[in-house]
């Protein structure tokens, strides 16, 4: 490939569009530099460590309008060790679980191995769709994803009306902190802070309802074997104290605190909804007058406002336009490894700005000219 340089002029001002790790403001690195010596390399016992920790806790409240009797959990590892957890400790006999792309599929095998519960019912859909819930006798959890990072494709966030008791179950990894919603129509709202919160890996986060509480309570005191490390009762024990079972990764919080007070103090996620919203409509508008680029999720209603996902026709080499943005500085738009498309998928998280989407399609249109 011939080597092809994009003017400075067409440039974005940051060109950090990966799906996660995302891209991290300078603001959040000068708050983690703030906190040497004070916090950094001290006790996760003590109170400097966990006011950060209650700093978070109090700021995602906040942020998600937090129903009356909601709490926010935290415990060491990402969204795979939430799912490990949820199957040991808050799904009680049989899960639904709907599934549209990676991420959704691997919550439904961990639930379908698990030797203590029944199977599980899984709705699948082809990547670029999405699957509906449905309720059914004897599910006590309703789990899906709230925007599939893999394939680009979002669903609301509504609560099933199943059984008596029954628990809505949200991943909502890549949304979290970047699409609204309400609260309310969920019993547990789950992510991992290195998408929209532009923090590091190594903790996992939780809106849990009332109701989800007392399930952890009951299924936790039955005689299952839950490792300690995947115990939610853990988790909800240590969270109330502002602590974690084991150290927690302080930088990775010190980043997100400073996140959520940005968020928060711009007009929280109302403002970030239409921040994301607003740099992904840039890059579907544009794909859509494209001659060799179109949306991959075909339903307007389904495409992601924080994952974009484009397909490019035969003639086009997506690759070849990655690997071009990649040498000007643009990186991270190769598609979700797995899916094996001829495509490129950006981020829109909200820290990246708007005029930095719509640099990028220029940056685009000049690399297929020149291809």
């Amino acid at each position: 490939m011939a080597d092809i340089s994009i003017p400075q002029a067409l440039l974005p001002e940051d060109g950090r569009f990966g799906c996660g790790p995302s891209k991290v403001r300078g603001e959040q690195l000068d708050r983690l530099a703030s906190l040497q010596p004070r916090v950094l390399g001290t006790s996760h016992r003590q109170a400097p460590v966990k006011d950060l920790v209650g700093s978070v806790r109090e700021g995602l409240l906040e942020l998600f309008r937090a129903p009356e009797g909601y709490e926010i959990l935290l415990a060491n590892g990402g969204a795979t060790t939430f799912w490990d957890s949820a199957v040991h400790s808050l799904i009680a006999r049989r899960s639904q679980h709907l599934t549209f792309g990676e991420f959704g599929a691997k919550f439904a095998s961990a639930a379908g191995a698990a030797p203590f519960l029944e199977e599980p019912d899984i709705r699948n859909a082809e990547a670029g769709s999405r699957s509906e819930a449905a309720a059914l006798e004897g599910i006590d959890v309703y789990a899906y994803p709230q925007n599939e990072t893999s394939t680009g494709v979002m669903a609301p966030v509504q609560r099933v009306s199943g059984d008596e008791g029954s628990l809505t179950v949200v991943d909502a990894t890549s949304a979290a902190g970047g699409i609204d919603f309400d609260a309310s129509q969920a019993d547990v709202y789950y992510f991992s802070p290195q998408k929209n919160f532009a923090s590091d890996g190594g903790l996992w986060f939780a809106l849990v309802s009332p109701a989800a509480l007392e399930r952890i309570e009951r299924v936790t005191a039955c005689d299952r074997y839950i490792p300690s490390t995947l115990n939610l009762a853990g988790a909800v024990e240590n969270s109330r104290k502002n602590q974690t079972l084991n150290t927690p990764a302080l930088a990775t919080l010190a980043l997100m605190d400073e996140q959520v007070r940005w968020i928060n103090g711009e007009g929280g996620l109302a403002w970030a909804d239409a921040r994301t919203r607003e740099s992904s409509q840039l890059l579907y508008d544009w794909a859509e007058r494209s001659e060799v680029a179109t949306p991959f999720v075909a339903k307007a209603e389904h495409r992601s406002q924080v994952v974009v996902t484009i397909d490019f026709d035969d003639s086009v080499d997506a690759s070849a336009i990655s690997k071009a943005l990649r040498a000007n500085g643009i990186v991270d738009t190769e598609p979700y490894r797995k899916l094996g498309r001829n495509q490129l998928r950006v981020a829109t998280f909200t820290a990246i700005d708007p005029a930095d989407a719509l640099a990028l399609t220029s940056c685009i249109d000049y690399v297929l000219e020149r291809l």
